[in-house]
């Protein structure tokens, strides 16, 4: 460990020492996981975000070796046979993507593998599952990246990106696959489309064990910080109004959990949704919008109660919304680096003594602000949590760290949960359980001036607690596969794996 994080050091840059550290998995599975284990804080943003986004568009310039399994549209009469090997036999769960959306950074092709990678590293990292019950997946239906297909390094199938019904047809194929190879298998959907995510979540979220971590993992982490931020307001969640930038399937699936727990408090259903005001790609989202998606409609603002609020050519803006609602919370999954201006930051700040800000958006270049411009823009006011890692900010000469709002605190012990309960389906109240759990180990529970979230130091024992939290909620529900508690710790302690080396003895 002291030679490789000496040669770690020595890297000139942070692509450099994430591609060093994807050679180093790929030559001592052990003793990369040891150094990731040990070294969390530091790793982490190696080798997920932010670093892995130019991975992801660099992957096939740094290949050496395979890792995953990547499962090309001509050879979809073949899937059956590829997942049949034996090398195969102890995989417990799988993270799949197709490469369309990857980060903010759009169609990534085959290069989406590093994602995929990524994440199952992190299963192993901070949720402790053996790296042999981890097999990351990317379906290879080709790409609409240019540049991807004029690279003569790169490895995917080079052909535009199949759509409609030949492409529902491949992921179909994929999944009945999956499900006769490995009847119990967790698998998680990762940087789909928008449409297709939320589509295929719904799909098959009841044919098999599955979830989607764009969706539910991020409404798990940014519900559990704003909780926290509000432990630091004092003003209760039914006291919030929230303005959500971005109303694909991260913002609806993260304004789904928030009022879920808003109905937990007593509030109706209509009285919890009209906490909420959803911007998307027109403005506000409102009943008789355009193109407003029915996954949308919930949210919908109705025409009387808006009319004063257009400009000229019929859009509501960020600005506008603030202007009229006067929203306490501001969330963005937009993808779209800026969409919080300084004069819509500015007018919140005018009416909101704290004003919660979470600009969520991966990697770094894509985040809707920055800290130090939040902090400057409210007087050192804002609430601040971001998708990936920022340096501290500077308020009156003094380094104030941001909390990195990242599903990495959920989605590993969320899955350790479900592989130790050997879960059938993954609930919506187990994702909240998760949720929950996070929420029992906040700083600001007992400390104000805390940080809104623990250390990353930290992760991998929260993702057991969260694991053991996940694995009750999956009882509770008639989904575990184990009889009681006691038999879910037993299954929790064995599905922890600690990066040494073992003794190797030689079969006849």
């Amino acid at each position: 460990m002291e030679r490789r994080m000496q040669a770690l050091g020595q890297q000139p840059n942070s692509f450099s020492k994430y591609s060093f550290l994807r050679d180093l998995q790929d030559t001592n599975e052990t003793l990369f996981y040891a150094l990731l284990v040990r070294n969390v804080e530091e790793m982490l943003p190696l080798v997920y975000t932010p670093t892995v986004g130019e991975g992801c568009q660099r992957f096939s310039e740094i290949w050496r070796k395979p890792r995953g399994l990547f499962l090309s549209y001509p050879n979809k009469d073949r899937i059956d046979k590829i997942l049949g090997h034996p090398r195969y036999d102890s995989v417990k769960c799988i993270v799949v993507s197709d490469g369309e959306r990857i980060l903010g950074l759009g169609d990534q092709g085959a290069g989406g593998m590093g994602i995929p990678i990524g994440k199952m590293a992190l299963y192993t990292a901070l949720g402790g599952i053996h790296p042999e019950h981890c097999l990351p997946i990317l379906l290879d239906v080709g790409t609409n990246n240019q540049d991807r297909l004029k690279s003569p390094l790169y490895i995917g199938w080079r052909q535009p990106r199949v759509r409609g019904e030949e492409y529902d047809a491949f992921v179909d194929v994929f999944v009945n696959s999956v499900k006769k190879r490995w009847p119990h298998v967790l698998l998680q959907w990762e940087d789909f489309a928008g449409s297709n995510a939320a589509r295929f979540l719904a799909r098959y979220r009841n044919q098999l064990c599955t979830f989607n971590d764009d969706i539910q993992g991020t409404a798990a982490i940014a519900t559990a910080t704003l909780v926290s931020a509000i432990n630091v307001t004092g003003a209760p969640l039914e006291q919030q109004k929230i303005v959500v930038v971005g109303f694909g399937s991260a913002g609806i699936g993260i304004t789904n959990l928030l009022a879920q727990f808003l109905e937990d408090k007593g509030i109706p259903e209509a009285e919890a949704r009209a906490h909420f005001y959803a911007i998307d790609r027109y403005g506000l989202v409102t009943e008789n919008g355009k193109d407003v998606r029915p996954e949308q409609l919930p949210y919908a603002r109705k025409e009387e109660e808006v009319r004063g609020w257009r400009q000229p050519n019929g859009e509501i803006t960020l600005l506008d919304v603030v202007r009229h609602a006067k929203p306490t919370v501001l969330i963005g999954v937009s993808g779209q680096a800026g969409a919080f201006t300084e004069q819509a930051v500015r007018e919140m700040a005018a009416h909101t003594a704290r004003p919660v800000i979470f600009p969520l958006s991966n990697p770094t270049s894509r985040s809707e602000a920055t800290p130090q411009d939040l902090m400057d823009w409210t007087g050192g006011r804002a609430l601040i949590g971001t998708g990936s890692p920022f340096d501290p900010v500077n308020l009156g000469g003094k380094k104030i760290p941001i909390a990195q709002t990242n599903n990495s605190y959920i989605f590993p012990g969320l899955a350790l949960g479900i592989v130790a309960s050997k879960a059938r389906r993954v609930t919506d109240t187990m994702v909240k359980a998760a949720a929950t759990e996070l929420v029992r180990h906040l700083p600001t529970q007992k400390d104000k001036q805390a940080s809104l979230l623990p250390p990353l130091s930290e992760a991998r024992q929260i993702g057991r607690w969260i694991g053991a939290a996940v694995g009750r909620q999956a009882l509770k529900d008639g989904q575990a596969q184990v009889a009681t508690e006691d038999d879910l710790d037993r299954e929790l302690e064995a599905n922890v794996w600690e990066p040494v080396y073992v003794p190797y003895e030689r079969k006849p």
